[in-house]
């Protein structure tokens, strides 16, 4: 059977550009979550005054484990999100547009960010391994780590600026799912600023 004849019994079954577009936004809230998660670890947030103060069934959670186990679930949900997208012959676009958006069909400089997005989240990953982070040390691997912090925000862009039936229409800012992700920016940038904040408090009084 023909590629072609595969991708329209595929679109012909559901909305693949839709659940493409699904896939990648919940992929954009377990990000956020997993961001959130990263950051609470690098304050040690159990010895602070409100973390103390947090019922001993959710103190027991292994926030080490869980931002672990959150990454490999996006990294899941963003593959599925990608690889869902050529399956639409509508959409015109190939696994290499994917790749390398440059002459992709629809807002290539949007889908580079996606993809960007994506390299980001892999060398995050693929760099936390026991055997790779030992191999890296220390300095290096937190360096590489803090790519965590443009993965996020590219991500929330890609997801906010993207026609999610990729018409090439320009962003709908009250969409349901645009709301979705811009709680998600909301949410990373509150993060962010407190983060900088426990670290300006850190320096002040080491």
């Amino acid at each position: 059977m023909q590629l072609t004849s595969l991708l329209g019994d595929a679109d012909a079954l559901f909305n693949v550009t839709e659940l493409s577009g699904s896939l990648g936004l919940i992929a954009t809230v377990i990000l956020t979550i997993n961001m959130v998660l990263g950051m609470m670890l690098s304050t040690s947030f159990k010895k602070t005054n409100w973390g103390i103060k947090l019922p001993a069934k959710i103190k027991a959670v292994d926030v080490n484990n869980l931002h672990n186990y959150t990454a490999y679930v996006a990294l899941f949900f963003v593959f599925a999100h990608v690889l869902l997208i050529p399956f639409d012959a509508a959409n015109k676009f190939t696994f290499l547009d994917i790749l390398w958006p440059v002459n992709a069909p629809h807002q290539s400089n949007i889908v580079l960010l996606g993809t960007f997005s994506l390299l980001a989240l892999l060398t995050v990953i693929i760099t936390t391994q026991k055997g790779v982070k030992r191999k890296l040390g220390y300095g290096l691997w937190k360096k590489i780590h803090l790519i965590s912090y443009l993965t996020c925000i590219l991500f929330v862009v890609h997801g906010l600026l993207m026609d999610p039936e990729l018409k090439d229409r320009p962003t709908d800012w009250v969409d349901a799912e645009k709301l979705l992700s811009e709680i998600c920016g909301f949410v990373l940038l509150l993060a962010f600023f407190l983060r900088y904040k426990y670290y300006i408090y850190s320096t002040r009084n080491n």
